[in-house]
């Protein structure tokens, strides 16, 4: 099972579910993510995910002409994450489905207000990422947070 996971700048949202799902669905399933105007990897979501385990500081934003031609050729799922922007198209045959997140990296305030948006965007992606597996019939890992 091949899922790529998009959004805008690839650098939240996206970068997150690519790494929970990497770790919740371990070998059951491919799994990549893309952006349509790529930038960098939020330190922010570099820092959530290390709170429960999880490190994606080696991972690196790109676009989907990025991505290999064969998991592009043999996509199942191609999940947006978009809310308030425009999300990314591709043209693919892969099921598509839309979980509408803010963007936590978008707004001002503390450190502390900036990361508790990270967080949960961080835990509503778990849940979306568990409930999808439940739905498609992928195994879980048995990985718990920490």
């Amino acid at each position: 099972m091949n899922i790529l996971f998009m959004c805008v700048a690839n650098s939240a949202r996206s970068q997150m579910a690519e790494g929970l799902a990497r770790t919740m669905l371990g070998d059951s399933a491919k799994v990549e993510s893309a952006g349509s105007q790529p930038s960098k990897v939020n330190p922010l979501a570099i820092k959530a995910m290390q709170e429960i385990g999880i490190d994606i500081s080696k991972h690196y934003s790109k676009d989907y002409d990025h991505l290999k031609p064969g998991f592009i050729a043999s996509l199942n799922y191609v999940i947006t994450l978009c809310a308030e922007e425009v999300c990314p198209q591709m043209v693919s045959r892969a099921q598509k489905i839309h979980w509408p997140l803010p963007d936590p990296a978008g707004k001002e305030g503390s450190d502390e207000t900036r990361l508790g948006r990270f967080r949960e965007t961080r835990d509503a992606l778990l849940k979306k990422i568990t409930d999808f597996a439940q739905e498609v019939g992928i195994p879980l890992t048995g990985w718990k947070p920490i």
